[in-house]
């Protein structure tokens, strides 16, 4: 056996023992058809009020950029699937990847601790790690390994899987032996399209428009939510599954197995009412570790009062 297929099957096994679902490996390169899409998209303005995804674009593009002398990105899935709900149904929703605490957290301990083994067990090997906090293009990578394929909702999706998956990066100055990307298997399938309650992904799939996601109006969005998409939301205050919901391939998700994901004892009991209520005070011992703290106490009451509809809204005002 190669030193460098040693060195690939050693990360791999180390990856998997420390909880992440799947590892990729691809060679590091500037990433030029999608820096193509990339400039395409920003130019139609549908990363709305995102500016911070027009900066870096050169290092976006090219992880050697990031990482002088990188050779490989190593990508890295880790699961996030629950099947646990609000107990009731009226009770506004949270996109379940932060029921738990905050993934950037979690994710980054568990990279820098891969990284620790490499330099350990391999040697002086460079590099940095990613948790959806830097330039990176962790989907378009992901594709470029084969661990998933980017479905018309844009997410990438593993064929036995689904796509409740939270993508993380080493970007590292070693020579492995890299993967493939797999076959695309969204077929004929619109589901997530016709799901989409604001029209945000394109007629034909494989654009999603930033700036009418409802994620993108319940975090990114810093000021008033436009009055047309009220009755839009179907109830979501924080991030939005329903393109996950109905994907075919989500039928293969199972439930995680990461403590730190498990959401706060109270999280789940809160009624339609308690969130209509809900105090600072409340919020800030529900969130004290949760990426829902980033929209703030101010940003999730906007967006819980904006889920009422437009009559119930007037006879308050009144």
């Amino acid at each position: 056996m190669s030193n460098k297929t040693l060195h690939t099957q050693m990360i791999r096994e180390e990856a998997q023992r420390l909880g992440f679902a799947f590892v990729g490996f691809a060679k590091a390169t500037r990433l030029d058809e999608e820096a193509r899409r990339l400039e395409a998209w920003l130019n139609k303005g549908m990363h709305g009020e995102m500016g911070y995804l027009e900066n870096h674009f050169e290092k976006r593009v090219d992880p050697r950029k990031l990482v002088p002398g990188a050779k490989t990105v190593v990508t890295l899935m880790y699961n996030h699937y629950t099947d646990r709900r609000p107990k009731d149904p009226d009770a506004p929703k949270i996109s379940k990847y932060a029921y738990g605490k905050d993934y950037h957290f979690v994710l980054k301990h568990k990279l820098k601790d891969l990284m620790k083994y490499i330099q350990a067990e391999i040697g002086a090997v460079n590099g940095r790690v990613f948790v959806d906090s830097a330039p990176v293009l962790e989907r378009d990578w992901a594709k470029r390994t084969g661990i998933g394929w980017v479905g018309k909702n844009t997410l990438l999706i593993h064929p036995k899987a689904g796509s409740y998956f939270f993508l993380a990066e080493l970007i590292i100055d070693l020579d492995l032996v890299y993967d493939h990307p797999i076959k695309d298997y969204c077929g004929t399938c619109t589901r997530c399209i016709d799901a989409c309650p604001t029209d945000a992904i394109s007629p034909g799939g494989y654009v999603v428009d930033g700036s009418k996601c409802i994620s993108y109006f319940t975090i990114e969005l810093k000021g008033a939510i436009p009055e047309a998409y009220r009755d839009h939301f179907e109830n979501w205050m924080f991030g939005c599954d329903i393109c996950q919901e109905v994907c075919p391939w989500n039928r293969f998700s199972k439930p995680h197995q990461e403590p730190e994901f498990e959401p706060h004892p109270d999280l789940l009991d809160l009624s339609a009412r308690d969130w209509e209520e809900l105090t600072e005070e409340v919020f800030r011992e529900l969130f004290r570790k949760s990426a829902v703290k980033r929209t703030k106490y101010e940003g999730l009451k906007r967006n819980i009062n904006f889920l009422k509809p437009l009559s119930e809204k007037a006879d308050h005002e009144a």
